[in-house]
């Protein structure tokens, strides 16, 4: 006996399915044509839509710190990204059709970033606003999608409460999705047949030196930053000091020291303050230096410095680089890079300086011209560059001042410094009352994320680059807590008379004075 309404699912099921499987076939005859892996990309979201539907928030907290780019979109944009639009889509749904009951939510991290987010849109408009990718004649427009996708994502990671049972895993994926940082720095030596990973883990950026003299060749690696800050916030997060040197395990102490050594390689002198600022206020922070572990450090530090003051100039080109800002010797090649870096960002702020007034009511913004991004990118713009004009400056015309400040005052004026100055006491705010009044089994992770926050808004080099980070730790913190932690209420003071107040606490629904209107 036949079934009708099975029937009549198969003969939709296969309406679907075979015009889908003839075009995916058409698809394949060009399979590396861009707008085939466009449709490949929707086919997929489409397929694995149960899986984000189920596990968008954990999926978005491993995406977080993920380098994998989605080549096949317009702009060529971070997985962070579009997990952070789909997240935010799914949670509104989710609240709208009764799924979840209450989304989690901090005032007054709200208010200044819709406040800071008017003042981006009011400057975009006010500016222009345009993508490369998109076919504008107008650039720039990358920032402003990258700010806002940031908060946007903000939302969208503290929008529901980790559960805290998993904890520690859910603030493993936050932090070890860096680990696909080193990826790119294989690309030299990946064989050909492999050279498709790089289409979704962008290729590191290496700075290679040759000095004819001393015959010196450096190689930064800068996939070390990632990879050794994720494993270096990892296990500060979870761990914290006293579990990696007190805990008897002894693979958490070679584990650390290989990421530090590691870290050395990229030759980013930012990254080693870094590294030893968070490490420092946590260490005074989890009364460290209250124990044997302050002489054990002070007898390290003596024997390393005993140690490498000699070999420095031995040492490789990215360690010498990373550890010039120290009172030690270095080679000749190395100390006229790291002289040359300082002094060309040191002009380049000189020359914005006087700007700040012209654009403190209304900021600059991202907006730059194609006749004028070919003036500057053009075969003859290095007789028209000069440092007597910094607006000629293709990093400065790109708005990439390497100074957090002026990314900010010049970008979007005054207004701009008063949101992202509300955003960060706020956040600091939120991020102390959960160090305070957190649960416990929390207080460690806590600690370093107001430490890492706290951090990153002294070394800063960029608004629409560090709002990532910003609004990432801050989210996890109020995930993780549910929110913003309150002090707990002060008992009653207890009387001298406690039969009376029994009695008083009685009687008085009994006493109440009567209801006369007027």
């Amino acid at each position: 006996m036949n079934n009708a309404p099975t029937i009549l699912r198969s003969l939709v099921t296969f309406a679907v399915i075979v015009p889908l499987a003839v075009f995916v076939g058409y698809l394949l005859s060009d399979p590396l044509d861009r707008s085939s892996f466009t449709y490949y990309g929707i086919l997929a979201l489409i397929l694995i839509s149960p899986i984000l539907l189920r596990y968008y928030h954990p999926l978005l907290i491993l995406s977080w710190n993920f380098n994998l780019i989605l080549f096949f979109l317009p702009g060529r944009l971070h997985l962070w990204l579009a997990m952070s639009a789909v997240g935010l889509g799914i949670l509104v749904l989710q609240r709208a059709l009764g799924g979840v009951r209450h989304i989690i939510s901090v005032p007054q991290v709200t208010w200044s970033l819709i406040c800071l987010v008017g003042v981006v849109l009011f400057t975009a408009k006010m500016t222009g606003m345009g993508l490369k990718s998109m076919g504008s004649e107008i650039y720039g427009g990358r920032h402003f999608v990258y700010l806002l996708g940031a908060i946007m994502g903000y939302f969208a990671l503290s929008g529901r409460r980790i559960p805290p049972e998993r904890a520690g895993l859910y603030v493993g994926l936050f932090f070890l999705g860096g680990l696909t940082g080193f990826i790119g720095d294989l690309f030299p030596v990946a064989p050909g047949s492999l050279r498709f990973i790089f289409w979704f883990f962008p290729p590191s950026s290496y700075s290679n030196m040759q000095n004819e003299i001393t015959n010196m060749q450096g190689v930064r690696l800068s996939g070390a930053l990632w990879t050794s800050l994720a494993v270096f916030s990892y296990m500060m997060a979870k761990y914290g000091i006293r579990g990696i040197f007190l805990s008897g395990k002894t693979w958490r102490l070679v584990v650390f020291f290989l990421m530090l050594i590691y870290s050395l390689f990229s030759g980013f002198r930012s990254l080693v303050i870094t590294f030893a600022l968070m490490f420092a206020v946590q260490f005074y922070l989890e009364g460290m230096h209250r124990t044997k572990l302050l002489p054990i450090f002070a007898f390290i530090g003596v024997s390393m410095a005993v140690l490498v003051v000699p070999l420095s100039t031995h040492l490789p080109y990215s360690i010498q680089r990373a550890l010039s800002f120290l009172p030690l010797e270095v080679n000749r090649t190395v100390q006229q890079d790291a002289k040359q870096s300082w002094e060309w960002r040191v002009k380049l702020w000189k020359l914005l300086l006087p700007q700040i007034p012209k654009y403190l009511l209304l900021g600059k913004g991202y907006a730059v011209s194609s006749m004028e991004f070919d003036l500057i990118t053009g075969s003859d713009a290095a007789i028209r560059v000069s440092y007597n004009f910094s607006e000629n400056q293709y990093l400065a015309l790109a708005g990439a001042y390497h100074n957090g400040p002026l990314s900010i005052v010049m970008t979007f004026g005054i207004w701009g410094c008063i949101a992202v100055v509300w955003f960060w006491i706020a956040s600091m705010r939120v991020l102390y009352n959960n160090y305070c009044y957190g649960d416990p089994a929390l207080r460690t992770v806590n600690t370093f994320l107001m430490i890492a926050y706290g951090v990153n808004i002294l070394t800063f080099i960029s608004i629409d680059y560090n709002m990532l980070t910003f609004c990432g730790l801050l989210g996890l913190s109020v995930s993780l807590n549910g929110g913003a932690c309150r002090p707990p209420e002060l008992a009653r003071p207890t009387s001298k008379y406690p039969a009376f107040d029994d009695i008083r606490s009685h009687l008085q629904p009994t006493f109440r004075r009567p209801n006369i209107r007027a």
